[in-house]
């Protein structure tokens, strides 16, 4: 996959390269009365609406800006719903490798090999030549486990249904990326890659003696009080309240549709694993934007970005967070998610004062894009 093709992808909230949906029968959506919109949230709401038009079940979106609050819905998706977020992860993984450099525990400089020794080898990968940092804004040249092609068709095609409640380690994610070519050499281009966050996830359990998960809990849910926010590991039910996420498992549009809503999240991991809601991302990231997780140094570094493509100008990739210029000027900071019948997103301007936080119940159909020009910029969503 391209670097370009790549970053629409991430750009469009949809954490999994080629994911091919998961599948269901069209679902009835929820009769529901309309709720007031705010004035200032009208095009947002529209954009809501135009998905679930577009095919969506059900969308949800969140924004605060200073006082205000607003909440919007369409179709089956409720306001307090949990989700799964996907790649939006990437960033609660790279904050947390930010505080062990702070705290120096770590070098993001240092090299993979000196963590995981042996780990990252094989078809030209070396682990001796690629550093932390370069896992973190995808540089690293590392090939996406998830582009596998039988990897592809187990888990994302129709052998899903088979296999949802498999168990995947991080070991067998890196080694499925090791039978492969890298992409590029280390620092000299980009690409998304998820298995830099897995490996990056296996680097602090190896600094820390503890699972990931565990240090997400312990640095960032608990301190910021994010009720709704989890790391599931190998638990596959979503904790309520939810509503199901559809999929067809399948590039073809008129593929059956699939309720996927239960699934091993070992898939995905340090990558894209956690549950969360529109409330919490938002506490998250614009405590991190606002300087609460990170000193004045680490967020200077993980706001560095690179570019990641000419075909995207104002978009560039920091570490574990995307910076985009949209089309009215407005600069937003956050990162998309897709993974199996749900995409998310969460941005939230510079000084983190402004955020939206939202997300489809399917992988097949509507625009995250719409969604965030609407809130941060007032443009109605293009009809049709």
């Amino acid at each position: 996959m391209s670097a370009a093709r790549t970053a629409r992808t991430v750009v469009a909230a949809t954490l999994v390269a080629g994911l091919a949906a998961t599948a269901l029968a069209t679902p009835a959506l929820a009769a529901q009365a309309p709720a007031p919109v705010k004035p200032g949230h009208a095009a947002t709401q529209q954009a809501l609406d135009a998905a679930v038009a577009d095919g969506v079940p059900g969308a949800v979106a969140q924004a605060r800006d200073g006082r205000d609050r607003w909440t919007g819905t369409a179709g089956e998706r409720k306001g307090g719903d949990r989700y799964r977020v996907g790649s939006i992860t990437k960033t609660f993984t790279a904050t947390v490798l930010l505080q062990l450099q702070a705290e120096g525990r770590l070098d993001l400089d240092d090299p993979v090999e000196k963590w995981l020794p042996g780990v990252v080898r094989g078809h030209g990968h070396d682990g001796r030549k690629i550093t932390v940092r370069q896992l973190l804004n995808h540089t690293s040249g590392i090939y996406s486990y998830t582009e596998d092609p039988a990897f592809q068709e187990e888990v994302f095609g129709p052998g899903f249904l088979e296999h949802r409640y498999d168990t995947w380690t991080p070991r067998q994610l890196v080694s499925l990326a090791m039978a492969h070519e890298p992409d590029f050499a280390p620092g000299s281009g980009w690409n998304y890659s998820n298995t830099n966050f897995v490996l990056a996830g296996m680097v602090i359990e190896k600094v820390t003696g503890r699972p990931y998960g565990k240090a997400v809990e312990n640095r960032i849910i608990k301190p910021l009080k994010l009720r709704a926010t989890t790391v599931p590991g190998t638990r596959s039910a979503m904790p309520e309240p939810s509503s199901p996420a559809y999929s067809k498992l399948s590039r073809d549009v008129n593929a059956p549709v699939h309720d996927v809503s239960d699934l091993n999240p070992s898939i995905a991991g340090a990558a894209g694993e956690i549950i969360s809601d529109s409330r919490d991302l938002q506490t998250f990231y614009s405590a991190l934007l606002k300087g609460r997780l990170l000193t004045k140094g680490g967020l200077k570094e993980m706001t560095t970005t690179v570019a990641i493509s000419p075909e995207l100008p104002n978009v560039g990739y920091g570490l574990g967070l995307m910076k985009e210029r949209l089309s009215c000027g407005v600069e937003v900071w956050g990162h998309g998610g897709g993974i199996h019948g749900s995409s998310s997103l969460a941005h939230v301007t510079r000084d983190g004062e402004h955020s939206l936080a939202g997300n489809f119940n399917a992988d097949w159909a509507g625009s995250a894009q719409k969604v965030i020009e609407a809130e941060f910029c007032g443009t109605p969503a293009n009809k049709g």
